[in-house]
């Protein structure tokens, strides 16, 4: 019995260390969106600034919502900086990158975090918590979406 639920305990820490993963990314994805609206420039800044203003917009979001459901299960999600960029698996933003290089970057994290969400859903479905395997299932359709439109952009 105890073997069971030390497993269990197992399980739960390894699904929180994913989900906080994930409201590092967006912590981080955030900043870097946030860099890229304030500094692109060239003939597509229009479009740019603001698509990547809807961007950082949708990812303030999401990590609210994650760090929100962490909290419902017991988890404390990462909230210092530090932790942050010790956590996150993306970059922050170099501060020197052309128009086509930020949305590059944006693909790449897109890329990163859809991989990383793919194995939280099946770790969340493993724990028997369809809650999170949802929550994350809608973030990564939404993110596949504009990385597909990212993507486009560059191929003009």
């Amino acid at each position: 019995m105890e073997n069971t639920r030390m497993k269990a305990k197992d399980k739960s820490t390894r699904l929180a260390n994913t989900m906080n993963k994930q409201v590092a990314n967006f912590s981080v994805l955030y900043m870097k969106l946030h860099h890229y609206h304030w500094y692109v420039k060239g003939e597509n800044f229009f479009t740019l600034h603001v698509k990547f203003e809807e961007l950082y917009n949708e990812a303030a979001l999401h990590v609210d919502t994650i760090a929100e459901r962490m909290l419902a299960l017991g988890a404390a999600p990462a909230s210092t900086l530090e932790e942050t960029l010790k956590l996150s698996s993306l970059e922050e933003a170099l501060g020197d990158e052309s128009a086509n290089d930020m949305v590059q970057t944006l693909v790449d994290d897109v890329n990163t975090i859809c991989r990383e969400l793919s194995e939280g859903i099946t770790m969340a479905e493993e724990h028997e918590d369809e809650p999170t395997a949802d929550l994350f299932t809608e973030i990564r359709a939404s993110l596949e979406k504009h990385g597909w439109m990212l993507r486009a952009y560059l191929a003009s």
